[in-house]
């Protein structure tokens, strides 16, 4: 029997939704091909996430826990994905395309000498590999890829999939760790956060993003506000961040974040190609701005033509009746 095994990234002692999201479709995928499901777990409390994990389909968790992995470092993290394949042996790895996940999926590929598709939008499988759709050219067109080799690797778009729940009560296997001093390539001195919003934008449920119609400290004040009524990340187009006006770390887009969650409110945006880029794969797009022509409104599910200052106040004050 083949095993399909999907990595479950951890981020400030939480499981990370896009990787359960991964863990969801490749129970889907396990059940109709008569595979394994498996899952990997690799941190300093990694026990603890185990009940989490098993929600979500694995019939085997496999467990890597040591005190190295309490902060994100690759050389630890590879050696340690290197040991779990050597394991467990995958006909297929998937992950969620995270920051973590891109930095190491190239070299873990090369030390196992399998094929790897990164950063797609879906996947499935077929006879020796893996068939995925890629988003290319600032998503504006779907590529085709194949895969075929005797172990493949592939991550996945946050938001590809849905998360369902389908409890197992999994068998647990701990692998052994350990690493020498000497094998560090480097050393992790200070770690250095983000001054942006407290919300990550790859795991929020909703964004409210901000564009060049927000001029100033009132606009500001009328995001902030609506984020804060629906419990929602901030996010910020590329002329925003470069101003000064928000921090780089939330800027959306083709050179900034991908996110894809169930609500994105573009306020002020205009809708060019390369912040589109950033947020087209979100489930339901509500967008805001005074210029009826505007390309943001091709992708929006809801439009709202008018002058955000004039729109926000009372699109706030409904939203808190509803509440309420």
């Amino acid at each position: 029997m083949s095993t399909i095994l999907t990595y479950i990234a951890i981020s400030d002692g939480k499981l990370k939704r896009s990787s359960l999201e991964v863990l969801s479709h490749c129970k889907s995928l396990a059940d109709a091909s008569g595979a394994s499901c498996e899952a990997v777990v690799i941190d300093a409390n990694a026990s603890s996430f185990i009940e989490g994990i098993q929600k979500y389909g694995a019939s085997k968790v496999h467990v890597v826990e040591d005190p190295i992995f309490k902060n994100h470092m690759n050389t630890p993290l590879l050696k340690a994905l290197a040991n779990v394949m050597n394991s467990v042996n995958p006909s297929v790895f998937a992950f969620a395309s995270t920051e973590g996940t891109k930095d190491v999926l190239g070299a873990l590929a090369a030390n196992q000498n399998a094929a790897v598709i990164a950063d797609v939008a879906s996947f499935e499988l077929i006879d020796g590999g893996v068939k995925a759709k890629r988003p290319v050219m600032a998503a504006k067109i779907m590529n085709n890829t194949e895969a075929k080799s005797d172990k493949v690797l592939v991550s996945v778009r946050s938001g590809s999939y849905d998360l369902n729940e389908s409890p197992e009560s999994a068998e647990i296997v701990n692998i052994d760790f350990s690493m020498d001093d000497s094998e560090m390539k480097s050393t992790l001195r200070e770690i250095i956060s983000a001054s942006g919003d407290t919300i990550d934008l790859n795991e929020a449920e909703a964004i409210v993003a901000a564009g060049r119609g927000v001029k100033d400290e009132d606009g500001k004040a009328l995001i902030s506000e609506l984020a804060s009524v629906l419990k929602a990340g901030i996010g910020a187009s590329r002329a925003l961040t470069e101003s000064g006006v928000y921090d780089p770390s939330l800027q959306i887009g083709q050179t900034g974040k991908v996110v894809s969650p169930q609500l994105y409110i573009a306020v002020g945006i205009s809708g060019a190609i390369q912040h589109v880029a950033g947020m087209a794969n979100s489930k339901v797009i509500v967008a805001i701005n005074k210029d009826p022509d505007a390309p943001i409104f091709e992708v929006a599910d809801y439009g709202i033509v008018g002058d955000l200052y004039k729109v926000l106040p009372p699109f706030i004050e409904e939203i808190k009746k509803i509440k309420s």
